[in-house]
């Protein structure tokens, strides 16, 4: 089974490569960098314990575009040791194929990356070490983890990074580990902003679409939603609880505390009293 490290300065698309990769059975272990200063410390440590250190690792998945060092430029120093670990570009950029093949990398994934595709990368990864190719897993959760609700999948001619499905507005297409969900407005919560993406919050969990904060501020302002900080927008009717403490402003929902600006709190204050009162 192999021990891999992921490596990918988004932190969103770095943990998505990360679910799928924990998802395939023939993963032993999945670690992850989100830049190239600590994605080479940690390989310089699995140098030095050898191949069958604790801290092994067999294939680097390694974006191309990165700040500092790039992809291309960590495969570059690889190459100079006795014993690198293969390595398998994971980028969106097609045009740096033929440099990266040039580095004797395994294998060369375009994002958004398709599970069938990143299996096919590790089947070509097992066969050069040697190890069982066994066969692609299943889309859906985690190894060992309970299988998830099956939803209905995304027609092809769709792309998975489309913000809002073709459907009615009341519901927004999330995808997971390839399996795509229709999550209704009404069971978000709250929403966090992480860079070019927002984490939708609900009871049930999380889930991760390529839409900035701002946008969906816009398009849901009628539905009751308010921004409350730079990185917050909360369903107004999901607050439980409104904190003054110490000149600072806070608002609970369900379980998570979330910190309110102040350029937000006097206007978040006046909408919960009007929505208080009807």
């Amino acid at each position: 089974m192999l021990r891999v490290l992921a490596v990918d300065d988004e932190k969103p698309l770095l943990e998505e490569l990360l679910y799928l990769l924990r998802s395939d059975p023939r993963i032993r272990s999945a670690e992850g960098a989100s830049d190239a200063t600590e994605a080479l410390r940690r390989i310089t440590v699995a140098l030095e314990a050898g191949p069958d250190g604790a801290d092994g690792i067999d294939v680097v998945f390694l974006d191309i575009h990165m700040a500092g060092l790039t992809g291309l430029d960590i495969a570059r120093l690889l190459a100079g040791f006795a014993r690198p670990p293969l390595i398998v570009f994971v980028t969106a950029h097609e045009g740096f194929a033929v440099q990266a093949f040039d580095l004797k990398a395994v294998d060369y994934v375009l994002k958004p990356v398709r599970p069938e595709r990143l299996a096919e990368a590790v089947r070509r990864a097992c066969a050069q070490l040697g190890q069982p190719v066994g066969a692609p897993p299943a889309a859906g959760g985690a190894a060992g983890a309970a299988a998830p609700p099956v939803p209905r999948p995304l027609p092809a001619r769709r792309s998975a990074e489309l913000p809002v499905a073709d459907r009615a507005p009341e519901q927004i297409a999330v995808e997971l580990g390839g399996v795509t969900r229709f999550v209704p407005i009404a069971a978000i919560a709250y929403v966090e902003a992480q860079g070019d993406y927002a984490r939708l919050h609900t009871d049930d969990g999380s889930h991760l679409v390529r839409i900035p904060l701002s946008t969906l501020e816009e398009r849901w302002a009628a539905r009751g939603f308010v921004r409350i900080h730079r990185r917050h927008l909360v369903a107004l009717s999901r607050i439980d609880e409104l904190r003054l403490d110490a000149g600072t402003t806070s608002v609970r929902v369900g379980s998570a505390e979330l910190q309110v600006s102040r350029r937000h709190a006097r206007e978040l204050r006046d909408l919960l009293m009007r929505h208080a009162t009807g």
